[in-house]
């Protein structure tokens, strides 16, 4: 643990199912493990997002909003104008308007020098104020037919004995491939040594010749980049263009990218190390029912396991 801060996270997930499996057998059961990667899918393309803007010393809480922004002007503009448009340009589209919004959030952050925590706060408001007073506020019940198919695709799919149907949507994969190709960046790319350098040491990194604005830039384009996605793929998978959803889900991210070995001061983290935390936090917040656990505890026992965590990484630290 002291040399893979992660392994407490994969030790925390093995305790937390141990428990639950002891209390209630049926969670040891696929379709109970297809509700659980389901749940991961979303909260984990934004907290991928998360650890590449806190491995470069940032830290960004406007992805909620961002996905949000994003999700509900691209339904309602192919609902409204564009009913045939493919999924594919829905999605690239989605895309395309989340890395918009997150290099807005880069370049601020840079041209104002502030803290990006500062910043991002600001864009969350300023991006949701925009959605609500001119985008609408209006549910969509009915979504795009291609994202409505999309949603209803199956990786996987399974038929229990008692004649339960259970799915693994296809979704998932974009989860997959978004975490294949974050870890590609991080670890196989000169941009993943600049975003750890300047996480690292700001000064050192500006003295070996990094370029702060193009890494600034860059790390939270990117995490806008997945934050459309998300909000195409949430959308997609409830068949519902809410302007309300995904709003508070910005700790839980965060949460699950501490727990998941990140530092918040920056220069650390690892792909694996958040989707575990992605894991734990979903476990946590959909599963602990099933061992009559109230909801009410869901917090506190996330912020505990926060804390012991940060006691470990500064144990570790200090040693």
């Amino acid at each position: 643990m002291g040399r893979n801060p992660s392994a407490l996270t994969l030790l925390l997930i093995v305790l937390v199912s141990l428990a639950v499996g002891i209390v209630n057998p049926s969670f040891f059961q696929l379709p109970v493990l297809f509700d659980i990667l389901r749940a991961c899918t979303v909260l984990g393309l934004f907290a991928l997002g998360v650890l590449i803007v806190l491995a470069a010393g940032g830290i960004d809480v406007s992805f909620a909003a961002i996905a949000a922004l994003t999700m509900y002007g691209i339904t309602k503009l192919v609902l409204t104008h564009f009913p045939d448009t493919s999924i594919a340009l829905i999605l690239i589209a989605g895309c395309a308007g989340g890395t918009a919004l997150g290099a807005l959030n880069g370049l601020m952050v840079h041209w104002l020098k502030a803290p990006s925590l500062i910043v991002t706060i600001g864009t969350q408001y300023l991006y949701r104020g925009i959605l609500l007073t001119f985008v609408g506020t209006v549910f969509f019940m009915n979504v795009p037919a291609s994202m409505d198919a999309f949603g209803k695709l199956a990786l996987w799919r399974h038929d229990t004995p008692e004649g339960l149907h259970s799915v693994l949507p296809l979704t998932f994969l974009v989860l997959i491939l978004a975490a294949g190709l974050t870890w590609w960046l991080l670890n196989r790319t000169l941009v993943g040594r600049a975003v750890y350098a300047i996480g690292g040491s700001l000064t050192i990194a500006e003295r070996l010749g990094y370029n702060l604005r193009t890494v600034h830039v860059f790390v939270f384009a990117y995490a806008g980049l997945l934050s459309g996605l998300a909000g195409i793929v949430h959308v997609s998978s409830t068949r519902l263009a809410n302007p309300f959803d995904l709003v508070g889900s910005e700790l839980d991210v965060i949460a699950a990218v501490i727990l998941g070995g990140a530092r918040i001061t920056g220069g650390s983290g690892t792909v694996g190390g958040t989707l575990l935390g992605v894991l734990l936090v979903t476990l946590i917040n959909n599963v602990l029912i099933l061992a009559g656990v109230p909801s009410t505890w869901q917090k506190v026992i996330i912020g505990a396991f926060i804390l012991l965590a940060g006691t470990c990484f500064a144990w570790r630290k200090s040693n």
